[in-house]
């Protein structure tokens, strides 16, 4: 996510006197240690901090698993592995006896060189040790991105032979993750990340036959991400021991890290989101999905992500929010009370948070109810598994920060009992588990049994169905298709018809859709026959001229919709193909304040405001965004325009090009603005030539930069080069003091680090934190600059935030404003803070003071040496010219 640089800068140096946040105490009242204390569990866990990395030397640890011996593997993200024997739960001495895992192959090897390492996954299986490598070979570590088998064939208790099973083509964060064994014990499943390329497969239950499938017009990410990326996007494969049988099992993930299965066998994961796209239509918070045979989730590149109300996908069993997703862990062995040995447990990087997804059966899927089983500020999650001895073993780390091993084991009174037994299975999730039986291919009887279901109520049945269908040999089912009367059905069929047939079929496609009577369908009927439409559009191209009118003669008097799901497909379909009406009915709803998701990143589990003070670094963008966010539908009224020729008149124009102007007055993610721009781009193509640069100013060419991804800046900006800007970095630094400083330059510098819009100096900028023209009276530039490397060494009381742990679980974070008898008053959206919410005392459990700090750590990093002595000077002169600081530089001149 990208760093914006927080609010309250300096709030951290109001007192010189600052006391130390409260300790936090045990029940017998001894102080917890500040790795503990810091930690919110559920009534009845207590956590062991195990172990830290990085006091050792030895990297960020990102992934674990136990070996047939109970031995924790783990591995540094950039660096080697290790094993460690772990002492018991409750041990007075709790420091792991640890090895660097090195590979006896025979030959010498020096202690520096890493045989094998830079994994984000590992499981010990098969006798063997599996390590999933995400690296692009160089001469530090020369292995790269692959699936590597570790095993120890001379029972010598070391492993002495590496076997690459697969080499993946990708990298970094959205490369190759985890690898997980199957239910039966038999075979293993692997995940990858978006920025993975999909290999060959051996057999694939989700048919490849992917593509955009959205004539919504497609703009990619302005800044650059994923703009190589295709369909279908992440990935799940199911392989056996020896890799040599790669069976594609789902995709359309942005970027799942792990995956487990409940005891039903049911698969989960948790997907994250683009955090670029806040506040935009296509947003798609982090969430939990239930993961079937041939299931598609709808990632694609830029703009084009789909619907989760679209048949062609399965929708979430959950939306978390905003995050970072890592470890996905089912709470099986755990010595836990029994909701919790059932619970998916899916870890939160950026937020900290673990979640209890507790699932409850609902047709052939589930329902999930998520609970905050653990949190902490901060708490950069990485993995987590289940101990042999029943206890949850964690790590925090990843992007080199800081790491540490912890464990969590139930002191309660519940009963802890092993709970994992599969419970029956519903009916339906019988009837699925039997259509997934023909998505391996051409079965005889599979058509005559999946049919009756492609009408079913249930989507994950009705999915199930369809591709059950799609594995046969499309001459067995299309002439069922074209002559289907059951709408719900044609509208399954035709989607199955456009993936698998051909343009000499389209025109006969259509007419069938366009003999159903649309009003007598439901709503979500609706989306299902609008999107087999899109879908033969998409694949097929504009129809005849015949065939066109008479689709839009029958799509345009349903435009507008009652929900905004409806009101997207009907709008981009008629785009598409030039309905006169268009335009007009777009800009009206443009004008209007109607739609259901006025606030895209409402309506999940952990709410967006909940969010911003976990962890300022990331939160400050959404704060930001709730500030002044877009209404997200009339981003994807403004954006679905930008191609349609017909239906226009002078006052259409000018109000559609005054909307682009409007536009950029609101806030949303990263690349809110180019995406904006780049549609207001595309609509002055359409426009008269001499009427251009008319068109173009009314729309706001003046207020963007030269790139158009931002507004206009006019401050002026670093030169550079970064420098990561480390405490023992600051007595070199101001050896020479800052006299003869450049004032306007220092000026400058405290505008493009963004000081400017949460402080005031000399009465300009914001008052959202404290006025800063008295800081040099009060601190030397040693304090000042210590005080921005390390923002959380030190926290004004004035300006500390509260974490309030409330009786359901839920923690909630807060500036405490007021409070009445009955209730706390706090804020959370530094800048909005006239914002409150009241959290009732009598649900209250714990308070404690939070230990991070509202400005996130990197604030200075775009400043060279030179631009961070003029800020120095500048904000030890007060914003004051006259300074004394100042003189020896006037003297010269």
């Amino acid at each position: 996510m990208t760093r914006l640089i927080a609010v309250l800068i300096f709030s951290m140096l109001l007192s010189i006197s600052c006391k130390d946040n409260k300790k936090t105490e045990t029940a017998s009242g001894q102080e917890l240690p500040p790795k503990l204390a810091k930690l919110k569990l559920q009534p009845g866990f207590e956590a062991e901090h195990l172990y830290s990395p990085a006091d050792n030397d030895q990297g960020s640890w990102v992934a674990m698993a136990f070996d047939n011996k109970d031995r924790l593997i783990t591995a540094d993200q950039y660096g080697a592995l290790y094993r460690l024997e772990l002492p018991a739960i409750g041990s007075a001495v709790l420091t792991p006896k640890i090895e660097k895992l090195k590979i006896q192959t025979g030959e010498a090897v020096a202690d520096s060189i890493i045989q094998m390492g830079y994994a984000q996954g590992l499981l010990y299986a098969f006798n063997s040790l599996y390590v999933m490598v995400n690296h692009r070979g160089n001469d530090e570590f020369e292995k790269s991105s692959g699936l590597y088998r570790l095993q120890d064939t001379d029972n010598d208790d070391q492993y002495d032979k590496i076997t690459q099973l697969k080499a993946l083509n990708g990298a970094g964060e959205h490369g190759p993750h985890s690898i997980v064994l199957s239910p039966d014990g038999e075979s293993l499943y692997v995940i990858a990340g978006n920025h993975t390329d999909l290999p060959e497969m051996d057999t694939y239950r989700l048919p490849n036959v992917w593509q955009d499938d959205n004539l919504f017009p497609q703009v990619k990410d302005p800044r650059g991400h994923a703009n190589d990326r295709g369909a279908p996007g992440g990935w799940i494969a199911k392989i056996d021991p020896e890799g040599k049988n790669w069976e594609l099992i789902s995709a359309g993930f942005r970027n799942p890290f792990d995956l487990d299965f409940n005891d039903e066998g049911d698969m989960f994961v948790y997907d994250s989101d683009m955090e670029w796209d806040l506040g935009m239509p296509w947003y798609r918070p982090t969430r939990i999905c239930h993961v079937t045979s041939g299931s598609e989730f709808g990632w694609r590149t830029g703009n084009g992500k789909w619907s989760p109300a679209y048949p062609d996908n399965l929708p979430p069993i959950v939306n978390i929010g905003q995050g970072s997703p890592t470890n996905v862990v089912y709470g099986r062995g755990a010595k836990f009370p029994e909701k919790y040995q059932k619970s998916i447990y899916a870890f939160d990087w950026s937020f900290g948070i673990i979640y209890a997804i507790h699932l409850k059966a609902n047709g052939s899927s589930y329902d999930g109810e998520r609970e905050e089983f653990l949190s902490g500020i901060p708490l950069p999650l990485t993995d987590g598994v289940i101990g042999p001895d029943g206890a949850m073993y964690f790590m925090t780390g990843g992007r080199r920060l800081d790491s540490d091993l912890y464990r969590v084991h139930y002191t309660g009174t519940e009963d802890v009992t092993p709970a994992n037994k599969a419970s029956e299975l519903t009916e339906g999730n019988k009837i699925r588990r039997q259509l997934e039986e023909y998505h391996t291919g051409p079965k005889s009887g599979a058509v005559d049994f999946a049919w009756p279901y492609l009408n079913n109520a249930d989507r994950f049945i009705q999915y199930a169905a369809r591709i059950a269908v799609e594995h046969q040999p499309v001459k067995e089912w299309q002439a069922k298709v074209l002559s289907e009367k059951d709408p719900v059905t044609l509208a399954q069929g035709i989607i199955a018809l456009a993936r698998h047939g051909n343009k000499s079929q389209q025109d006969q496609m259509l007419n069938a859709l366009l003999g159903v009577d649309y009003s007598k369908l439901t709503s979500q009927q609706q989306v299902d026959h609008l999107r087999a439409f899109e879908l033969t559009l998409s694949r097929f191209g504009i129809p005849g001229s015949s065939v066109k009118n008479k689709v839009i003669a029958y799509l345009s008097p349903q435009y507008p919709a009652t929900t905004d799901v409806l009101n997207q497909m009907l709008s981009k379909t008629l785009a598409y193909l030039d309905d006169p009406t268009v335009a007009g009915k777009t800009l009206a709803l443009l004008e209007s304040n109607t739609g259901e998701n006025v606030d895209v990143m409402a309506n999940t589990a952990t709410e967006a405001s909940d969010l911003i003070l976990r962890n300022p670094q990331y939160g400050m963008d959404i704060a930001l965004t709730l500030k002044n966010m877009p209404p997200a539908q009339h981003t994807y009224y403004g954006m679905v325009l930008e191609d349609v020729d017909k239906g226009w008149t002078p006052e259409l124009r000018e109000k559609y090009f005054k909307w682009f102007n409007k536009a950029f007055s609101f806030k949303a993610g990263r690349s809110y603005i180019g995406f904006i721009d780049k549609a207001r781009k595309k609509a002055l193509t359409h426009v008269p030539k001499d009427k251009f640069e008319y068109y173009d100013k009314m729309s706001g060419a003046d207020l963007l930069s030269s790139s158009g991804n931002d507004l206009a800046v006019v401050t002026v900006q670093p030169k550079g080069p970064r420098h990561n800007w480390e405490v023992e970095d600051i007595e070199p630094l101001l050896a020479d003091g800052l006299n003869g400083r450049d004032f306007e330059y220092g000026k400058s510098m405290f505008a493009a680090t963004t000081c400017i819009t949460c402080h005031s100096m000399q009465g300009e900028g914001e008052n959202i934190g404290p006025d800063l023209t008295q800081l040099g009276t009060r601190f030397s530039p040693q304090d000042i600059l210590k005080a921005i490397i390390e923002p959380n060494d030190v926290i004004s009381d004035q300006y500390n935030t509260t974490v309030y742990t409330l009786k359901d679980g839920k923690s909630i974070v807060g500036r405490l404003m007021n409070e009445t008898e009955q209730n706390y008053i706090v804020s959370q959206n530094p800048y909005a803070p006239d914002q409150t919410r009241e959290v009732p005392k009598d649900q209250v459990v714990s308070t404690k003071l939070s230990t991070i700090s509202w400005m996130p750590p990197g604030t200075i990093n775009r400043l060279n040496e030179e631009e961070v002595k003029d800020l120095l000077a500048y904000l030890v002169a007060g914003g004051n010219p006259d300074n004394p600081i100042y003189a020896e530089k006037e003297a010269n001149n």
